[in-house]
């Protein structure tokens, strides 16, 4: 795309970028499923590791990627596509979150149930440490 003075002075008074050829902008390609078929079936009749391969995907402006897609999809097309995201009723949601909340309040159980049985052996050894002190005869220096 070539600017002319004009273009660019018109450009730049009346502060406007607008395109000039609405053509030169890519548009995505799109393949029809017998296009993806046709370019799968012309790929796999090419030897495996042969030149020919990558000089068709070239040729024909494929990446490896679009041929690993449409296999996927090829495969797919006898089984029934994934459903996708399901909409969850609300008592599925009131469920997932008293699931969550059950989970974390049992690990919070166990924390405290740890803290208690450590602090009640910590108090027991202060106890005997305390009855051994006063047993003790103390010495006299």
């Amino acid at each position: 795309m070539t600017l002319t003075t004009a273009d660019l002075v018109d450009r730049a008074q009346n502060g406007r970028v607008d395109e000039i050829d609405p053509a030169a902008r890519p548009k995505r390609r799109t393949f029809t499923a017998a296009e993806k078929h046709a370019h799968l079936d012309a790929y796999d009749a090419l030897a495996k590791g042969s030149e020919k391969r990558g000089a068709y995907l070239r040729r024909e402006g494929l990446y490896s990627s679009h041929l690993a897609e449409w296999r996927k999809q090829r495969d797919r097309a006898g089984t029934t596509p994934p459903a996708g995201r399901v909409k969850r009723t609300a008592e599925q949601v009131e469920l997932d979150r008293l699931r969550r909340r059950n989970a974390r309040l049992e690990a919070e159980l166990e924390r405290t149930k740890l803290a208690l049985e450590i602090t009640g052996k910590a108090h027991a050894l202060l106890e005997l440490i305390s009855e051994s002190a006063d047993t003790e005869p103390r010495s006299t220096k």
